[in-house]
């Protein structure tokens, strides 16, 4: 696969060949020999029948009047080479001077695959690049100008597109200074990377008024508008020329050049005027043709199965621990991939040294980046090897460390999302800090990030809350409910259930029931609600149950709670009503739980954690992080004066909060849904007394 996206060449062509022997059969025919190296192992041609695959002549041969018609071909793909057995005919007498000039060494053409499978059928595939340019601003498709031309006239004949190019007046015809360029010419053809046409124009004259018929032993050159073609092979189509009209074998327009196809060489014996040259089209490899994610609409509608994506990733290549990526394109490509189209790395384990040693740090950083599965891709798009848009989808969520290339100007033209299986190799479900940023980063430069989630069995999108540095992973039918959603959170113990559920479930009832009739911001017939939680079992549990049972948007921050040799910590498994979720490993505890960013927070019996959430709650009233709303905690008066008064009372009495003693009137000590239920009425009724004007509870809390 990797040789695949790093050729030079693309898979319908050769590199060009260069000759090894030639023979004279009379004086205007040379039979040569050539040899053609480094044909890329991807050579469509490989794999077809001798009579599909031509050798195209450079142009600036056919354009002095020589014609190259294949004679033999063998193809070695083991060695990546080709021999191929070539009678140049001179066409003319400046042809024939050419042929005399000609030597060993010079590199004459290269073979093309005309796979059928490969012409372009519809004439909508071309069409639909008209306006259109690439990363350079070279138009994709155009005669004459960027908004194509009305000159191009593409049809449907014998179940191929063809398009008509309209001849311009006239003809070309050589100066005499051309005599003295010739053994230049020869010499150049020797340096296989050297443009030669530009010498030929600066010898031809054009004559408008030049009839545009043929006779036999005369070369015919013509001019149509410059034709630009990015994203196809052009070839012209000897039999729908006039009768007795020919083309040279130069006859493939490549898809590599900015202005090809203004000049063609014809020959044979005719006194019809030509009017036009007719040209079909063959694709290209699909990461090279220049295609927009927008037009394939086969592969869209494969995103949106979750089956197919499903079985997409069954088919990265074992074992589990390597690290492998792929970039598609088509819909087609996706339904069909093999372990081989993958790429896979085994991780190696990387120490960095640190900015203690910065060249180092560099060098190694680096190295990292190269071993990633996905490095190939993204340098394939920089290089300009994958012109077409499409998806990476890689086993493992991909370093931070490749933030510089997918954050690239060309990456970001092309890549129209990234879709991933799990979060890290070494901390499976769980994302680091550095892995939460990088999210953010993603979506601020709209490459969206997908979870191919087995715990869920979902499709899962990254979405940040408006307004919040931070997001959370939401079924794709979710996203506006997320994203306009109101959040109430449950705080409680991961060890004692208790017996809430039935009073949470009234008490949310309740919220449901009212939202229509309510006018705040926070709550109205067009806020949808959320309920978040931690995501483990207990109480958490209950309150995703209740919301799921409900339909509210069940969602979870979910931390690595997995055993620790060091600290007590009970494991807390995911429990199995969650829709939306982020995770957190063990040492982000207190960002994780500062991300929650609940609007109306219930607190449930709980112990350390809880009693750390309620704290954080608390500060975030008293630096005004929101808003003052209320705060609900579920249970009898005596718990809640355990847990809060002494701290709250001590605190006043030290003088510690002074001014913020108004935090108490946040806290309401709830036992029955219809007390809470009342709460929320008079805050959204705007009759609630909260904030800084309202009464501070002795307790902490009020009753």
């Amino acid at each position: 696969m990797e040789s695949y996206l790093f050729s030079d060449h693309f898979d319908l062509v050769t590199p060009d060949g260069a000759i090894t022997q030639l023979k004279r059969l009379d004086p205007r025919t040379l039979e040569v020999q050539v040899a053609i190296k480094n044909i890329s192992p991807a050579f469509v041609g490989f794999q077809l029948d001798k009579e599909k695959i031509l050798f195209n002549l450079k142009s600036t041969l056919a354009q002095l009047g020589i014609n190259g018609p294949l004679q033999e071909v063998e193809l070695d793909r083991k060695s990546h080479t080709a021999q191929v057995k070539i009678h140049l005919v001179a066409i003319g007498s400046l042809a024939a001077q050419m042929l005399d000039l000609l030597q060993v060494g010079a590199y004459i053409g290269k073979l093309f695959a005309a796979d059928d499978r490969r012409r372009v059928r519809d004439p909508e595939y071309l069409s639909r690049m008209f306006g259109r340019s690439d990363y350079h601003g070279r138009p994709l498709l155009s005669l004459g100008g960027m908004q194509g031309s009305k000159e191009l006239i593409l049809e449907k004949v014998d179940g191929r597109t063809v398009a008509y190019l309209a001849v311009l007046d006239g003809s070309l015809s050589y100066e005499p200074s051309i005599q003295g360029v010739l053994p230049t010419l020869e010499k150049a053809l020797h340096h296989s990377e050297l443009h030669l046409r530009d010498l030929l124009k600066l010898n031809q004259k054009w004559t408008p008024d030049a009839p545009r018929h043929i006779r036999e032993g005369e070369l015919l050159l013509v001019r149509t508008l410059p034709l630009h073609i990015r994203t196809v092979f052009g070839r012209v189509v000897d039999s729908l020329l006039p009768k007795g009209y020919q083309h040279t074998t130069a006859s493939i327009l490549q898809p590599d050049t900015t202005a090809s196809g203004d000049i063609y060489e014809l020959f044979g014996s005719s006194d019809t005027e030509l009017a036009d040259i007719p040209l079909e089209f063959y694709t290209l490899e699909p990461h090279r043709e220049h295609v927009f994610f927008a037009d394939r609409d086969q592969l869209k509608i494969c995103l949106e199965d979750v089956n197919s994506l499903f079985k997409a990733f069954e088919t990265a290549p074992a074992p589990l621990h390597f690290r492998t990526a792929i970039f598609v394109v088509k819909g087609e490509q996706l339904l069909q991939l093999t372990p081989n189209d993958w790429i896979a790395r085994e991780p190696r384990h990387n120490d960095f040294p640190g900015l203690i040693h910065p060249d180092r740090q560099a060098l190694m950083a680096e190295r990292y980046i190269k071993e990633q599965p996905d490095y190939p891709f993204l340098k394939a798009i920089q290089d300009g090897l994958i012109t077409s848009e499409g998806i990476l989808l890689t086993r493992y969520f991909p370093s931070p460390l490749m933030k510089r290339m997918l954050l690239s100007d060309q990456v970001l033209r092309c890549l129209k999302g990234i879709y991933f299986q799990f979060p890290s190799l070494s901390h499976g479900d769980f994302f680091s800090h550095e892995d939460r940023s990088f999210l953010l980063d993603l979506a601020k430069f709209g490459i969206p990030v997908f979870w191919v989630d087995k715990t869920t069995n979902k499709i899962l999108q990254y979405v940040p809350k408006p307004d919040k540095d931070t997001g959370m992973f939401v079924p794709l039918a979710d996203i506006q409910t997320f994203l306009r959603s109101t959040a109430f959170g449950i705080y409680g113990s991961n060890l004692i259930a208790g017996n809430f559920e039935r009073e949470l479930t009234a008490l949310l009832q309740g919220i449901l029931e009212i939202r229509p009739r309510m006018q705040h911001p926070l709550l109205n017939k067009d806020t949808p609600i959320a309920l978040v939680t931690g995501g483990g079992p207990g109480v958490m549990e209950v309150g995703n149950r209740v919301a799921k049972s409900l339909k509210i948007l069940s969602c979870a921050n979910i931390a690595d709670f997995r055993g620790n040799k060091n600290a007590v910590v009970n494991e807390q498994r995911q429990n199995s009503f969650i829709d939306a979720k982020m995770t957190y490993r063990l040492d982000r505890l207190v960002e994780r739980q500062a991300e929650f960013n609940l609007d109306f927070p219930i607190f449930l019996m709980g112990g350390i954690g809880t009693d750390f959430e309620f704290s954080l709650e608390e500060l975030r009233r008293k630096i005004g992080s929101p808003s003052p709303t209320p705060v609900l905690l579920f249970g009898e008066p005596d718990y809640w004066k355990k847990k809060i008064t002494s701290q709250f009372q001590c605190n006043i009495a030290s003088g510690t909060i002074q001014g913020s003693e108004w935090v108490s009137n946040c806290f309401y000590c709830i036992q029955t849904a219809a007390q809470g239920l009342n709460i929320y009425t008079q805050f959204f009724s705007g009759t609630l007394p909260i904030g800084k004007s309202g009464p501070v509870y002795e307790s902490g809390f009020a009753f």
